[in-house]
């Protein structure tokens, strides 16, 4: 019961639809959404208990961009059980720079993957997370986003947290932004109202993304 207990994308029929720009493939690990770049790609860890479709938006936009993304079905929704599956995609697919980036207990995930393989990535993204691992000796720089309406993140976390991030480590907050707008799952339980559209938030998620890879 409690495995089959997560929460669905809202529209699968349009997260599985392709755009213009952007191929999505079947992987061995979930899906890349595959753009018009070739040079840069980001994998990506879904949030606890979250179907990881429901990311579709967020990874489509950043490969429009030319970031390809390749997103990682965890097992029974849970990064805990895949922590390790960025292993595979870095063997079977070449990129020149590659970044990590998670949602919530997948962003944790990623910091916990990132603490033992920081040398494979430019940088690592967290998406209203933090990092329970010292990563103040390692040579990758850290973006933290969060919403000023999330009331999932234990923000006394973030800030504790600080102190494991290295000096290039940069944190924004999306005012009105809560815990689930970064994807298509509906009202998470416990998570604050947002002021904002998911839609905006995911548009300034995915900017603030862009800028940070671009430095």
């Amino acid at each position: 019961w409690y495995v089959n207990d997560y929460y669905h994308v809202t529209d699968k029929d349009a997260a599985m639809q392709e755009t213009a720009d952007v191929k999505i493939i079947e992987t061995s690990t979930g899906y890349l959404y595959d753009g018009p770049g070739n040079d840069t790609a980001l994998i990506f860890y879904p949030g606890a208990k979250v179907e990881d479709v429901a990311y579709a938006s967020i990874l489509k936009e950043l490969a429009s961009q030319g970031i390809d993304c390749f997103l990682v079905h965890m097992p029974a929704n849970l990064a805990m059980f895949g922590i390790n599956r960025a292993d595979k995609i870095m063997q079977e697919y070449s990129y020149n720079h590659w970044y990590l980036a998670g949602h919530s207990l997948g962003g944790a995930m990623a910091a916990s993957y990132a603490y033992k393989n920081s040398d494979k990535f430019e940088g690592l993204i967290f998406l209203a997370a933090y990092s329970a691992k010292d990563l103040s000796d390692k040579d990758l720089k850290v973006l933290s986003i969060y919403g000023s309406n999330d009331k999932v993140l234990k923000m006394n976390k973030v800030e504790s947290g600080r102190k494991y991030m290295p000096d290039s480590y940069e944190e924004y907050c999306i005012d009105g932004g809560n815990h689930a707008g970064y994807a298509d799952y509906g009202v998470q339980k416990g998570d604050g109202e947002a002021s904002i559209t998911h839609g905006i938030q995911q548009k300034i998620t995915v900017q603030k993304i862009l800028d940070f890879i671009a430095q």
